[in-house]
């Protein structure tokens, strides 16, 4: 989607926002907040979305001596959003309730701010230390419990500092950036025509999707669209891989458990799942499938092969889950615990199987252009007891959409060309958007030109980005034993936060 960009005042920007995230009790906001990021460091760029009429719309604030009051103090959406801002362009949000690095760790500089493109001001003073200081939870019998951040498990790296009390966490603060490779800043270097190749890099388990939203952020700068039988093969690409992490996921959840056969007959299942993708586009991870312009090609021979893939994975499911969804164990250990409400969930932005899992009705699918969707998007899946049984049927009802409406798409998909041409350059001064709801919820491609038509900014927001603050909130009360089932529910991504 082609944006406009809205040159406000911090107070114009302070009353729409008032105004566009005001809930009553019964009920809520209908406008989100995107984004919140700068372009050279002498402004802020807010990004808004309005999911009931897919629309979004960017508002551009400039700075005075590079900091503004807090937005989180009102808005507990921005809280990591301008934690973000301090560490890559040296913007002050003054008053912020928990100011502290987010993802810039204690080795670099204390004036290094790798984003800002502009000089900070003469009278700058970085007083905020690079030592990172946990919150402390005092109190007799109170005590620390550090995790990670290299874990027993192959997992990516993250620290979790529980506070607890006797085996209860009374409180979490999870740390992260371990990961961090500079993705946004390398986008703004390599030729646009390359950087879908960085771009479905930003995290190895959603690459399609990072693939597909940068390929619609470019399309919307060049003002163009693509055929019809590549919006078919994007969309069904799509459900594929959200498929695969799907079922990788509710398998964990055995894992967990101690369904141990759940967890292997998962596992070999995703291995059939991969294969799909394989088949489509010539990779289990589906790199290199999506492009600006369109997709790869794409046999008839071979979609009717995807075809019977999914009626056979189907077949192969239905036991598996039903041993996970009938087994009154598994019920009771999932029931409660992790719980989020839905009050929280919609004032700290969560998205994707979080958010539906608390009854928001958060799938992008329905409401902003992304391959055949929102015309052909499926219904969404929602459930309102926001616990890990709630967010592991909300994934168990995605698996079951997921496999329809593939089969759906292979029927309908068209003959015809599956790539346009593209010109030599980018448009100057132009604004691209690229929203796809990956397998983890909302994400984000927001890309901007300077006067040359070059990329001169390029930023991303993964889903996990929004969501890491529920997991925090969702163990505090809940036994140290839970943890491991409850993060296994979120099933958050490492890389796609750092960046």
């Amino acid at each position: 989607m082609k944006l406009e960009r809205q040159q406000i005042s911090f107070q114009q920007l302070q009353e729409k926002l008032n105004h566009a995230l005001a809930k009553t009790p019964n009920k809520t906001s209908d406008t989100r907040v995107g984004l919140l990021t700068s372009i050279t460091g002498g402004e802020i760029a807010t990004l808004m979305l309005s999911p009931k009429d897919g629309t979004a719309e960017l508002m551009v604030t400039a700075l005075e001596h590079n900091k503004f009051p807090s937005l989180s103090t009102r808005h507990a959406q921005f809280h990591w959003f301008e934690r973000a801002l301090f560490d890559f362009f040296g913007i002050v949000p003054e008053g912020h309730p928990r100011f502290k690095h987010l993802l810039l760790h204690d080795q670099y500089p204390q004036d290094f701010f790798p984003l800002r493109k502009i000089a900070l001001p003469d009278d700058f003073k970085n007083h905020l230390a690079r030592r990172y200081e946990y919150l402390e939870v005092k109190g007799e019998g109170v005590y620390e419990l550090p995790v990670g951040p290299i874990h027993a498990g192959v997992i990516e790296p993250g620290h979790f500092r529980f506070s607890c009390f006797g085996e209860t966490i009374v409180n979490l603060e999870i740390r992260l950036g371990w990961v961090h490779r500079g993705v946004e800043k390398r986008l703004t270097e390599v030729p646009w025509q390359k950087a879908h190749f960085v771009a479905e890099a930003a995290a190895s388990d959603t690459a399609l999707a990072n693939a597909f939203a940068h390929a619609i952020a470019i399309e919307s700068i060049l003002d163009i669209a693509v055929t019809e039988r590549a919006e078919y093969l994007r969309t069904i690409a799509l459900e594929i891989e959200r498929l695969a992490v799907h079922i990788i996921d509710v398998g964990g959840i055995g894992t967990d458990i101690g369904l141990l056969g759940v967890s292997s007959a998962m596992g070999r299942l995703r291995g059939k799942a991969l294969g799909l993708a394989d088949l489509l586009s010539g990779s289990r991870f589906l790199r290199g499938f999506i492009f600006p312009g369109g997709v790869r090609p794409v046999s008839e021979r071979k979609l009717s092969e995807i075809k019977a893939g999914v009626i056979a994975l189907k077949k192969d499911l239905t036991p598996v889950i039903q041993i996970l969804s009938e087994n009154q164990m598994a019920t009771e250990r999932m029931k409660d615990i992790g719980k989020l409400s839905k009050s929280l969930a919609h004032e700290f932005g969560m998205v994707g199987i979080i958010g539906k899992a608390c009854g928001l009705e958060c799938d992008t699918r329905q409401q902003f252009k992304q391959g055949k969707y929102p015309e052909l998007a499926p219904q969404t899946v929602l459930e309102s007891g926001g616990d890990i049984l709630a967010r592991t049927a909300v994934r168990i009802g995605e698996i079951w959409s997921s496999l329809d409406t593939i089969e759906k798409l292979v029927d309908a998909c068209p003959h015809g060309e599956e790539k346009v041409a593209l010109p030599d350059k980018l448009p100057a001064n132009a604004t691209g958007l690229g929203i796809v709801e990956a397998t983890r919820g909302e994400l984000i491609h927001l890309i901007f030109t300077d006067e040359e038509g070059k990329i001169c900014r390029y930023a991303i927001k993964d889903p996990s980005f929004d969501n890491w603050t529920a997991i925090s909130i969702a163990i505090r009360d809940n036994l140290i034993a839970d943890f491991p089932l409850c993060n296994k529910s979120m099933a958050l991504s490492y890389s796609g936060n750092d960046l």
